[in-house]
């Protein structure tokens, strides 16, 4: 029998109805299941062998330098070929740097790891490769998911549950990840990793390909291509307001690169702890996605997002002054909260006013953005603890980010006044 594909007014699970949809998410879930075990296995590692908070950083600047560096061209080639052929390709390299992870931490890959701080170059390296299939993979899966739609009405549902059903793996993974270490191991949590990882390959290879959308215009250079995108955002006030508000709270806002350190030597919970913790952020933002699903975002929409980016930098200050697990889980579980309504309107922004052939090359920007920010973000925490110590360090973060709000709501009247209605919502140049 034939799947049902209708859509009636308001319904909250109208993508869900869709089969492939479905498997597009739960691919998503499997791989973020297994990058955030991943994140939470490699950071603790790393702090044990090093004991440094500047070694954390650079674990985000490995996999932020590569990304970065082949973002723009990922956005050309998203626009040029088939976005399932990358998507596959990219999650197979990804799935191969999770069992490299997995062989370092059998016999001589341990021994390699205990015996100098150099040789944790292994795990940088194999982290590097990943910042690349990253790259590649975001530009491609983000101008993917609407070709799966049939109509905007869908695509609009299918931003929130693909937000909704990303944090909710955010949730499990670090979790997961923190409980693996503590009761079963290194090398089991790196294997589950693995698994994961080649779960959601599968997932991915039984969608349907889709052929790319037909170009508007004159076909343009590579180099005319490439810098297309990054045209398109800062030709539009509300998609760069948006994305640089994001880009520099979250550059100064983000204290999970120095979980390891507030787990072991402030709050004194252990690597299960850390699992926790990482997970806290995680339960907000599914949570208040799942509500956002129900009541969408649409009027003052810009006003509450600039109200929640300034919660987001007062819950990283009582994050960092906090002595208490308890307290510490809620702070972080507030930032995941306010974090989740900047993630869906931003969204919501590209993909209304991006036009369907340009998606890859402007997802390639957002990447630089925000996928970026998160390591490039842990660098810049990972070198402030060093300067400052941990807790200043955060403060300090949790400070910056509420001048960039201030700043933000300033000078981009358009962002602070953004309307979503639907006779609103309409592109802004």
């Amino acid at each position: 029998m034939a799947a049902d594909t209708s859509l009636t007014p308001h319904d909250p699970y109208a993508a869900l109805r869709l089969p492939e949809f479905r498997r597009l998410i739960s691919a998503r879930v499997c791989m973020t299941v297994a990058t955030q075990i991943q994140g939470v296995v490699v950071g603790w590692q790393m702090f044990q062998i090093t004991k440094d908070p500047l070694a954390l950083g650079l674990i985000g600047l490995a996999e932020a330098i590569p990304s970065i560096t082949v973002s723009l061209y990922a956005g050309h080639v998203a626009d040029s070929v088939r976005r399932k052929n990358i998507i596959v390709a990219a999650v197979t390299l990804l799935a191969l740097c999770s069992v490299a992870l997995w062989l370092l931490s059998h016999s001589v890959g341990s021994w390699l790891l205990a015996k100098d701080q150099l040789y944790t170059l292994p795990l940088y390296a194999v982290i590097f490769v990943s910042g690349i299939a990253r790259g590649f993979l975001g530009p491609a899966l983000f101008s993917f998911m609407p070709q799966l739609m049939p109509d905007r009405e869908r695509l609009a549902n299918a931003i929130t549950w693909n937000s909704t059903t990303w944090q909710a793996a955010a949730v499990l993974g670090p979790a997961i990840g923190g409980l693996l270490f503590a009761k079963l191991g290194i090398a089991v949590a790196y294997g589950v990793d693995a698994v994961l990882m080649v779960a959601a390959l599968l997932l991915f290879v039984t969608i349907t390909g889709r052929p790319l959308p037909p170009l508007e215009g004159e076909r343009l250079s590579l180099q005319e291509s490439i810098l297309s995108g990054v045209k398109f955002i800062f030709n539009n006030q509300i998609v760069l307001a948006a994305l640089s508000l994001d880009l520099f709270a979250v550059l100064f806002g983000g204290a999970v690169a120095l979980l390891p350190i507030f787990a072991s030597d402030i709050l004194k919970v252990g690597p299960d702890g850390l699992g926790y913790l990482r997970a806290a952020p995680a339960v907000g933002s599914v949570l208040m996605a799942v509500a956002l699903t129900y009541f969408p975002l649409r009027h003052h929409a810009g006003r509450k997002l600039l109200w929640a980016v300034a919660g987001f930098g007062l819950a990283t200050i009582g994050f960092a002054v906090s002595t208490n697990f308890w307290l510490s889980m809620v702070l972080l579980f507030m930032t995941g909260v306010f974090d989740s309504v900047s993630v869906i309107v931003r969204s919501t922004l590209i993909h209304t006013f991006t036009p369907e052939y340009m998606k890859g090359r402007v997802s390639a920007v957002n990447n630089i953005f925000i996928g970026s920010s998160n390591e490039i973000g842990a660098f810049e925490s990972g070198a402030a603890a060093k300067l400052m110590r941990v807790v200043p360090s955060v403060v300090f973060g949790g400070m910056m980010t509420l001048v960039v709000v201030a700043v933000t709501a300033w000078r981009a009247d358009k962002l602070r006044n953004l309307d979503l209605s639907p006779k609103q919502a309409e592109p802004v140049a």
